[in-house]
């Protein structure tokens, strides 16, 4: 039995890299990071297209790098299994994975950006295939590796934990919006370890699954996300978080009068 030299096996790993990187479209936005971004998103080897029909909507300058509004809304494409939100120049770039089982394609939340920087809607077609759009934002920079407030301010813990929540209906759409109180830290600010809520559950009255979220934290302080699960007239809405020391929040979202904050 032959065994192959040291420099046909590097031969083959770039090759492979090669044609992995082969299968990805010319990114419109030019980030020096595409690649990578999209390697640690999608996989070795996926589909992947650029399509103005993801729209991403964010501000055009980041006045707050800590708070950052970014809002995914893919609802005029069928088929969205998935939705990730990506951020190429951040040290986290993959702040957002939300995953559809009963939910309209949409979700908005706020984060953290370290620097200037593409920031992108991604989302999963049932056929495994992806689409992507976004743009360049211009940010002072520092977002992941400044302290929170709470932080600073010393009472986090007094109001860890809590959170509020709803249901809107309007024209059939359920909105879901759910705000936490937690410091979301990154773990790149001295002597401050990686703190934050990882998971969040939708899950129907009678227990089926709306969407499931994987967070990370480059997600801003005192999380907000907002998301449109498709519960039935009159349904409340259960939720179950935990953050990554454990600890688990669990509640019900019910109907509020007004419009949707």
């Amino acid at each position: 039995m032959r065994i192959a030299s040291g420099s046909f096996i590097a031969a083959l790993a770039l090759a492979a890299a090669s044609a992995s990187a082969a299968t990805l479209p010319a990114d419109p936005l030019a980030s020096p990071m595409w690649d990578f971004v999209a390697d640690q998103a999608f996989g070795a080897g996926a589909r992947v297209a650029f399509d103005p029909r993801v729209k991403v909507r964010f501000p055009g300058i980041a006045e707050n790098q800590r708070v950052f509004p970014v809002q995914v809304d893919a609802r005029g494409i069928p088929d969205v299994k998935r939705i990730v939100i990506l951020v190429d120049l951040n040290p986290i770039q993959i702040p957002i994975d939300y995953r559809l089982d009963d939910a309209d394609a949409f979700v908005a939340t706020r984060i953290k950006l370290d620097q200037r920087t593409p920031v992108r809607g991604a989302v999963q077609l049932a056929d495994g295939s992806w689409l992507v759009s976004g743009g360049w934002i211009d940010a002072a920079g520092g977002g992941c590796s400044a302290p929170p407030a709470s932080r600073v301010k010393g009472d986090w813990a007094q109001h860890l934990g809590e959170v509020r929540g709803a249901l809107w209906r309007s024209a059939g759409t359920t909105r879901a919006q759910l705000a936490f109180r937690h410091p979301m830290d990154t773990g790149f600010v001295n002597n401050i370890s990686s703190y934050y809520v990882d998971e969040l559950a939708l899950t129907g009255a009678d227990g089926r699954s709306l969407g499931k979220v994987k967070i990370q934290a480059a997600v801003s302080e005192d999380p907000v996300l907002t998301m449109l699960p498709r519960a039935r007239a009159g349904e409340a809405v259960r939720f179950h978080a935990r953050d990554t020391n454990g600890i688990e929040y669990r509640g019900t979202l019910t109907d509020r009068a007004g419009p949707a904050a």
